[in-house]
């Protein structure tokens, strides 16, 4: 009996067996010859009973190999991943010799709350990954022979063309199949190897998206509703690609939607659809760039305006005007800190008094995955595990460490949750801005900031998450 030894199962060995089988007959995929099925099964299983009837099943010899029962429930978990869908929604299965395998693995990667789908191409195999709270899972290994094809299913989908294979190309799915109906963006790039895709999975329902369970602290989210509620000046929200800011750009024109006001977005993608938001798509190729459409916007008659991304000179100049002319913009910026945003846009070449003027709220985030609270472990904490010159906060006597269960998919993590840094900028800090004095952290103290790294420091505190969550922020300090 398998006892001690740790289980991997190929990849490639997965589709032997349906994830209706596996969890059925809880039994895994060992290996295959001509003639006889090697799986893993649970001991203590009527092992004789069970080759029988795997045996007409499969309709090949069934040699069974005994391994504890908790080994077989974790690598189920993330082998064959349960989809977490709602009572009487679509379950789709996966089987990648069906005619309809990009469908299902679409539908797979959306029930299972995956932000997007990676299909690879190496020298000696290609594969399918999907990320799942922020993390890379790999799902499937495809032959090679099979790759070409599918590429073309991607992009004839989303109206690319299929002859080109040289030049990257961007795309977007209406992907609508059963009950299922979103938005994907799609990418294709040309690697050594093949085309690599990737599918982002666009959420377009934006009912459940609400600032107050975003993970603002309640001081922070008093300061940042402050902004959001002014008449004019500009609202910045910067972290890296995949933090979040999008989501509380949302929930900030949720809030801000009356009927009262008219608000137009200008976004690359559109990742949401809110009624009563004049919302429009970037088209570089045919000259709708940012800055193109903040010109016509300022023709419309606008009281809030939302830019997907500040990202070159033009942009931020078109932002200040509107700003200027007594219009709220909101948009998002590359930075890794909250002040960061106003050396930023300096660089950019905005004179100080103008970002002083206009700027009234910053705020950095980032996206923490929470600890499962089915199976996380308590521990004595060792002040060794903090990065070196870092000093804590208050004193942990104990923490948490991510176990894996069932319910997580044998991460140790379930869901995730924003942190954020906001500063408002007051007569003060706007005074500073106009002298050029970037060096502001003891001001900031003074006025009971808290930063990225002290907020995510809070999160650890309250047992949520874990040291190795948090580690990177901690050098924010």
């Amino acid at each position: 009996m398998n006892l001690t030894k740790d289980i991997v199962l190929l990849t490639e060995n997965i589709h032997w067996l349906t994830k209706d089988q596996a969890w059925y007959y809880r039994v895994l995929p060992e290996n295959k010859t001509k003639d006889e099925f090697f799986l893993y099964c649970e001991d203590g299983a009527d092992q004789f009973a069970l080759a029988a009837e795997l045996e007409m099943l499969l309709g090949s010899t069934v040699k069974l190999n005994p391994v504890p029962a908790i080994q077989i429930a974790r690598l189920l978990s993330k082998y064959y991943i349960k989809d977490n869908a709602a009572p009487g929604s679509v379950q789709l299965q996966i089987n990648h010799h069906e005619d309809d395998f990009l469908m299902n693995l679409i539908g797979e990667a959306k029930n299972l709350k995956s932000s997007d789908i990676h299909i690879e191409s190496y020298e000696n195999k290609c594969r399918v990954r999907i990320r799942i709270d922020g993390m890379m899972v790999e799902r499937y290994l495809l032959k090679r022979d099979e790759y070409p094809a599918l590429i073309n299913k991607v992009k004839i989908l989303s109206n690319l063309d299929i002859a080109e294979k040289r030049l990257p190309q961007d795309g977007r799915i209406n992907f609508k199949y059963q009950d299922q109906q979103f938005d994907i963006r799609v990418s294709v790039l040309p690697t050594l190897h093949g085309e690599k895709v990737v599918l982002r999975l666009l959420n377009n329902d934006a009912t459940e998206i609400d600032l107050n369970t975003l993970g603002f602290s309640p001081f922070d989210l008093d300061n940042y509703l402050q902004g959001a509620k002014r008449p004019n000046g500009i609202l910045l929200i910067s972290g890296p690609t995949g933090s979040g800011k999008t989501t509380t750009l949302y929930a900030t024109l949720k809030l801000l939607n009356k009927e009262t006001r008219n608000i137009l977005t200008i976004e690359d993608p559109v990742e949401y659809t809110l009624e009563g938001i004049n919302q429009v798509q970037l088209k570089e190729s045919i000259g709708l760039t940012f800055a193109a459409a903040l010109r016509t916007f300022l023709r419309q008659d606008p009281d809030v305006i939302m830019v997907g991304e500040i990202r070159d000179t033009e942009t931020a100049n078109m932002a200040i005007r509107a700003a200027l002319t007594g219009h709220l913009v909101l948009s998002t910026i590359h930075t890794n800190s909250a002040w960061g945003t106003v050396s930023r846009l300096i660089d950019m070449g905005i004179p100080p008094f103008l970002v002083a003027s206009t700027l009234n709220t910053t705020a950095a985030q980032r996206l923490v995955r929470l600890l499962c609270p089915h199976c996380k472990e308590e521990r004595p904490f060792d002040n060794n595990l903090y990065p070196k010159q870092f000093k804590p906060y208050a004193q942990v006597h104990q923490h948490y460490l991510a176990k894996g269960c069932e319910q997580c998919y044998y991460t140790g993590y379930k869901g995730r949750k924003a942190v954020y840094e906001v500063i408002p900028i007051d007569q003060d800090l706007a005074f500073e801005i106009k002298n050029g004095n970037m060096y502001i952290q003891e001001f900031l103290k003074n006025r009971g900031i808290h930063t990225l790294a002290e907020n995510a420091f809070n999160l650890f505190c309250d047992g949520k998450t874990t040291i190795e969550e948090i580690y990177p922020l901690l050098f924010n300090y």
